[in-house]
């Protein structure tokens, strides 16, 4: 440092003829540029050299966590401190003789560097973010609304520092000052502290995390949560689309989370058809025999006939009357068939609920439900599946003298008048 040595520099200056005031200005401007190449060099140094040779121990080490922290550039911002920290230090030998930039530059140095920290702060939590999205917990326990939330404070407390140093105040003055202000604030940053309590419920109770289904009627999104936020949780929708929706939404509003069924072993299947009331009827002898035919149907028929044969001889029911004792039903053997027919499927999961029933009738016939999971959750391969099955039923119904319900048509208009003369 004997170079920044004021002595025999201003001894030499004067000596050349200079005034006092010029001397000291030409000394302050030689070692202005002298501190702007040492702040330079460290830079160089540090960025070209140290850096870059870090970045070649990482790119050959086996491990990832550091390659995260070199892709979020922790070690490039850090590298900036060196040229300001060279300009903070010898800014009171530059402008001895000008005390007034002293305070002026060290003020503007150190902003600099708060805003170098902040920048290395930040690429840090997204570091360390990163490297908890590559654990397994992750999937389960996402953060990001955590992270944000700490950025946000980071952020909050540097800008303190940065106006209570350009005000040369305290930063608890402006601390308190901002207290007088908490109910503005408050109304500011209203949906970010809600987003930030959301956020906490949603992941201390695991409502809803990355990768699950889910669907929230009262913002139009049904589709895979593709990342949760502090303000936001995105949702893809089936045919691509994006659909943000407020992170307290989910907490104040209903939703579904199809992941139940994604885990289990099936996806549900609960469809009806609709049977005119009109065409149910006792089952004929013809009808017995014809339904006898039916290979899945033949071991209920044989032992219905024997247990109701058994049962109304029992009890000495005269069968010339029809409304006497029990009796075969079309729409009871029609349900029989279904149940054998679902059971004998081989893309139903028969260790789940499988159930044919009849519900309340209505105006428009007798709802049977068909209550069954398929075994491929897939959404495709399950809307095929479903299709199949009620193709079938649909079909089959004549078979059994039924007719499936359906408002009339034209072609029914037409059928009937052309009938009709």
């Amino acid at each position: 440092m004997e170079f920044f040595s004021n002595e025999w520099l201003d001894t030499w200056l004067t000596e050349t003829g200079m005034s006092q005031n010029l001397a000291a200005f030409v000394k302050m401007f030689m070692f202005l540029i002298v501190t702007l190449l040492l702040s330079y060099l460290s830079d160089i140094i540090v960025r070209k050299f140290i850096v870059s040779i870090l970045t070649t121990i990482i790119k050959r080490s086996k491990t990832k966590i550091d390659d995260i922290f070199l892709e979020k550039k922790v070690f490039n911002r850090l590298s900036h401190f060196a040229p300001a920290l060279v300009i903070f230090f010898l800014a009171p030998i530059v402008f001895k003789d000008y005390p007034a930039f002293i305070q002026f530059v060290q003020d503007g140095t150190y902003v600099y560097m708060i805003l170098i920290g902040l920048l290395v702060a930040d690429s840090f939590i997204s570091a360390l973010h990163e490297v908890y999205i590559s654990l397994a917990i992750s999937k389960h326990r996402p953060i990001k609304g955590y992270v944000q939330i700490v950025k946000i404070v980071i952020y909050f407390i540097a800008i303190i520092i940065i106006l209570a140093t350009i005000f040369g105040k305290s930063p608890k003055g402006l601390l308190t000052a901002l207290g007088t202000a908490a109910a503005v604030l408050i109304l500011v940053f209203k949906d970010t502290i809600l987003g930030f309590i959301a956020s906490i419920q949603l992941s201390a109770n695991e409502m809803v995390k990355p990768g699950d289904w889910i669907s929230v009627p009262t913002h139009n999104a049904d589709g895979t949560v593709i990342e949760i936020g502090l303000n936001t949780v995105k949702v893809q929708n089936w045919d691509k689309t994006i659909t943000t929706v407020p992170t307290y939404a989910l907490v104040s509003d209903s939703f579904y989370n199809w992941k139940g069924m994604q885990e289990s072993g099936g996806r549900r299947i609960k469809r009806s058809v609709i049977i005119d009331m009109k065409s149910i009827k006792f089952c004929t002898p013809e009808m017995i025999k014809k339904f006898k035919k039916i290979h899945i149907l033949r071991d209920f028929i044989e032992k219905k006939e024997k247990e109701l044969e058994e049962h109304n001889k029992k009890n000495k029911i005269d069968n010339s009357v029809l409304v006497n004792g029990r009796r075969m039903t079309n729409v009871g053997v029609f349900r029989a068939y279904i149940e054998a027919y679902l059971y004998n499927h081989p893309k139903i999961n028969n260790e789940m609920t499988n159930m044919v029933r009849q519900l309340q009738p209505t105006d428009k016939g007798l709802p049977l439900q068909v209550y069954v999971f398929s075994n491929d959750k897939r959404w495709v391969f399950y809307e095929k599946i479903q299709s199949d099955i009620f193709d079938h039923i649909l079909a089959v119904a004549p078979e059994f003298d039924l007719r499936v319900f359906q408002n009339p048509s034209g072609y029914d208009v037409v059928k009937l008048l052309e009938r009709n003369l």
